[in-house]
């Protein structure tokens, strides 16, 4: 089987940091055509030069990086470095990038690598805002049609929400942008809270990483220890969720995820519940299903598979 053709869109921090890597450690599976970076977790100059590093942390520099939005369609910015540290990607003690930004904007080359494919063929993973999709779609909308699918993390139903208490923070971010991704009929995977405060580095998993004693498995360790701190204080866990590195899971072991197809919209109205990933997961409305939210994960599947891919690199 072919890899499958994707594009990262991203704005790392740590756990995004830990999916790219996932990724490029998968050529077999997954073939990164490019990474578009976007304003979330920290600004946009910072998540650009986090997803160079990360890059050049895999060895992996001939990967495209492109900037894409600063800002959200029709808010202003709201930031997370109250978990990822003033950087987005605290913890360990990394060089800056030597790679440079590749020429021209995030959201052109979302287009043009949509036009430039054969329709479906071209999976994108949005690990943040969807702020860059959105922007796409609305400049271009003849490539719509032409996306295979979307994979992304972001949302939460019974989990509520880690931003605002119904709202995940990627779509809190931009819930403009979410509802025109989650409005279009391309077909959508979501991987939401339910799923990733499943998938929690404990100790054994974290020193797994740290006994590949190479320097990604190391800086994986550090990057956890830094933002688990955030969410075990919070949420009395045994450790960190690992949020981003489930949309990458998923493009190469499907099978350790599942959950249902059922209509998500997003609420752009309420001050409230603003961002809120409203899934109608028992049926109750006549709305046509339009994503498939995912609910259950084989943590230990995950983790095997990350630690793995992890020790390629």
């Amino acid at each position: 089987m072919q890899p499958k053709k994707i594009i990262i869109d991203t704005d790392p921090g740590q756990d995004d940091a830990v999916a790219i890597l996932l990724a490029l450690a998968s050529p077999e599976d997954i073939e990164v055509l490019g990474i578009t970076c976007v304003a979330g977790n920290v600004p946009l100059d910072l998540t650009s030069r986090n997803a160079r590093i990360v890059c050049e942390l895999a060895g992996k520099t001939d990967v495209k990086v492109y900037a894409g939005c600063d800002r959200p369609l029709g808010r202003a910015l709201v930031t997370a470095e109250h978990v990822h540290g003033k950087s987005g990607l605290d913890g360990p003690d990394l060089p800056e990038p030597v790679m440079p930004l590749a020429d021209g904007h995030a959201v052109d080359f979302i287009i043009e690598q949509l036009r430039d494919h054969a329709p479906g063929t071209i999976t994108l993973c949005p690990l943040g805002p969807l702020t860059n999709l959105a922007t796409a779609f609305q400049k271009a909308p003849d490539v719509v049609n032409r996306v295979a699918k979307i994979v992304l993390m972001g949302g939460g139903y019974f989990e509520g929400g880690n931003i605002t208490p119904t709202a995940e923070f990627n779509i809190y971010v931009d819930p403009q942008a979410a509802d025109i991704v989650f409005k279009t009929d391309i077909p959508k995977v979501v991987m939401p809270l339910d799923v990733t405060h499943q998938a929690l580095v404990t100790k054994p998993r974290n020193d797994a990483f740290r006994a590949l004693r190479t320097p990604v498995g190391i800086a994986v360790a550090e990057m956890t220890e830094f933002f688990e701190r955030f969410d075990k204080e919070k949420y009395g866990s045994e450790g960190a969720p690992l949020h981003d590195p489930c949309v990458t899971a998923y493009l190469i072991k499907p099978e350790l995820f599942s959950g249902r197809h059922v209509n998500v919209e997003i609420e752009t109205q309420s001050e409230l519940t603003m961002g809120m990933t409203v899934a109608d997961w028992w049926g109750v409305t006549d709305r046509a299903p339009n994503a498939t939210f995912m609910n259950k994960i084989d943590a230990d599947g995950f983790f095997a598979l990350l630690t793995d891919r992890l020790a390629r690199l």
